[in-house]
């Protein structure tokens, strides 16, 4: 019985891990420079195109379906075709793996970046997901893979119960609690509940980190501790340098120009 449950297991994590027909993201990430301005400690939010990354949009009411954590070249570890294994991602149908950057080349990303993480929590953050290549996500958990399957309709209240997947088990994650379960490692906080006391000598907050399979992707996004990095902006954005199509580039401007002032010069003699 149990070999039949791992299957069907398999079954819908490979249906839902297909990508959905027609997505063309709107505003693409540019490659180079998404490489040049990601650091270590960074989480790369994904506007992902399978079936299950459109159930957690609508879940979490949110751009972002995919989160991974920039933790650099691991070791000597690379793609088949020699590209370093930057990313540490979890995956349903794979676990958590390592992944080039170029594997979201074509996608809608945003970097959030750790405020005043120190250096030596920052290593600590990205080895905690290095260590925990290879874990896996529980198939036999049906139940939960079912659930992305029939997402409407959902009370809002109940939206982000629906997406604390799997069982709990240590060795078993996915996306956004690992990268949760690596921050709260070094207690750097997410989105934290806050609790108010009142007393007439002094008011007080507790902050208690939630459980990390209620986080979502966009929990790092809306994060009053993440710092939103854009890469165009980051490297150098000059407007005035951007060829639009309506009007001719600077090159073609340059060149009628000459062209303008030669004929005036003969003109002239």
């Amino acid at each position: 019985m149990g070999w039949v449950i791992e299957r069907v297991g398999r079954m819908l994590a490979r249906y839902l891990e297909k990508p959905a027909p027609g997505y063309e993201p709107f505003t693409p990430s540019d490659p180079n420079l998404l490489r040049a301005t990601l650091r270590p400690g960074d989480v790369l939010l994904v506007e992902g195109n399978n079936h299950i990354s459109g159930v957690i949009k609508y879940l979490t009411q949110s751009t972002w379906s995919h989160a991974a954590l920039y933790v650099g070249p691991i070791g000597d570890r690379v793609a088949e075709d020699g590209e370093p294994l930057v990313l540490v991602e979890a995956n349903i149908g794979q676990g958590v793996v390592a992944v080039p950057l170029s594997k979201y080349a074509r996608y809608h990303t945003r970097i959030c970046r750790p405020v005043g993480l120190t250096e030596e929590d920052r290593a600590r953050v990205c080895a905690y997901a290095a260590e925990r290549i290879g874990f896996d996500y529980d198939l036999k958990n049906i139940i939960d893979l079912m659930r992305y399957l029939f997402p409407l309709p959902v009370p809002q209240r109940w939206r982000r119960r629906m997406i604390a997947l799997g069982s709990g088990h240590p060795t078993r994650i996915i996306c956004s609690a690992l990268i949760a379960q690596a921050f709260e490692s070094v207690r750097y906080p997410i989105l934290p509940r806050v609790t108010r006391v009142e007393s007439e000598q002094a008011r007080r907050e507790i902050l208690e980190i939630r459980h990390s399979s209620l986080f979502a992707p966009r929990d790092f996004d809306i994060s009053p501790y993440f710092e939103v990095v854009k890469p165009t902006i980051m490297q150098g954005f000059d407007y005035k340098a951007m060829t639009w199509a309506d009007i001719p580039s600077r090159e073609k401007d340059d060149a009628a120009l000459v062209t303008t002032d030669s004929e005036a010069l003969q003109t002239i003699q």
